[in-house]
């Protein structure tokens, strides 16, 4: 029941805002919007004022990316290649299915639920995660569709571009001002410190409450088996490699339960984006997004009542 009252408040908010699309009360096209101030607005906020209070070389916790890192890489490249050899879909396809399967939505679901569940302490390896999708698997995937493009006869987009485009992603460019801020020995104006915390505070409850008005049930439908495959992946095998890693790292309790929750949470909505830039595997990866989103609600309370059993002194003991 503790474990309940940790994650059901953070699933609540979405599923209130499933039921406020489902009866019209908010039209579903709301979401678009609230995404875009949740990702432009209130997460490089958030993202900034953690990293810029933090020592710089925090933020390069070598143990916590080998076990988030390495196994987001690792599913995807076991995935992907399983695709390409075994179904024969092709590299673009193959790059999409593995990111399906191994790209996690850490800066709409994670964040939030992990600051949701432990507070102020949980953002850091949150951030640490959430930069590590947005500058080592998002530029991956969009480097493997651009050759592929580049293959077929299209214009691929030239390096300088990725890595403009990488460089300023509103995920990378607040944690690497951060850094910089950081580096250089700075300390935050307490008038600046709280503007940027009011704007922080608002991703948790409008991420989630987005995530649940825009998610659409059909999109499953006509990719319902590819689908559960790389669901069953995503929210079961990837947080399970995590976890060995971890244990066999023996990361700190609290950064193991940190790098599986990041790993257990549903497919980044951005792959959507970029599977529709491509023309690639969208339908596909829009019923991932949908179905994990949905599955996640039963898999990401088992996998807290795991790391309960195997860390409990990270979870705090209920008054009374």
């Amino acid at each position: 029941m503790h474990i309940a009252g940790l994650i059901l408040p953070v699933f609540a908010v979405i599923v209130t805002g499933w039921i406020v699309g489902r009866l019209a009360i908010l039209p579903r096209s709301l979401a678009d919007g609230l995404v875009q101030f949740a990702y432009y607005v209130a997460m490089p906020a958030l993202l900034f004022s953690v990293v810029a209070k933090e020592p710089t070389a925090a933020m390069f916790d070598l143990p916590f990316l080998a076990s988030f890192g390495g196994g987001s890489l690792l599913a995807w490249a076991m995935v992907g290649v399983g695709s390409l050899v075994l179904a024969r879909r092709g590299v673009a396809l193959a790059t999409v299915d593995g990111l399906a399967a191994a790209m996690t939505n850490t800066g709409f679901v994670a964040l939030p639920v992990l600051h949701g569940m432990f507070g102020q302490r949980a953002l850091l390896p949150a951030a640490i995660a959430t930069l590590f999708v947005a500058v080592v698997m998002f530029p991956l995937g969009v480097i493997l569709l651009e050759r592929r493009r580049g293959a077929a006869g299209g214009a691929a987009r030239p390096p300088a571009s990725i890595l403009r485009h990488t460089l300023t992603n509103p995920m990378v460019a607040p944690t690497l001002l951060g850094l910089a801020y950081s580096a250089a020995g700075l300390t935050l104006p307490d008038m600046v410190d709280g503007y940027l915390e009011v704007l922080a505070g608002a991703l948790t409850p409008c991420a989630l409450f987005a995530i649940g008005l825009g998610l659409q049930v059909e999109d499953i439908r006509h990719n319902a088996r590819s689908a559960g495959l790389l669901a069953a992946v995503k929210l079961l095998g990837l947080p399970g490699l995590v976890l060995a890693i971890a244990l066999q790292l023996q990361l700190s309790p609290f950064s193991a339960v940190a790098a599986v929750v990041c790993a257990a949470v549903p497919t980044a909505k951005t792959l959507f984006i970029l599977s529709s830039e491509y023309d690639t595997g969208r339908e596909l990866a829009a019923a991932t997004i949908a179905l994990t989103t949905l599955a996640s609600v039963g898999t990401l309370p088992a996998w807290l009542v795991v790391l309960a059993h195997l860390y409990p002194s990270v979870f705090p003991v209920p008054p009374g």
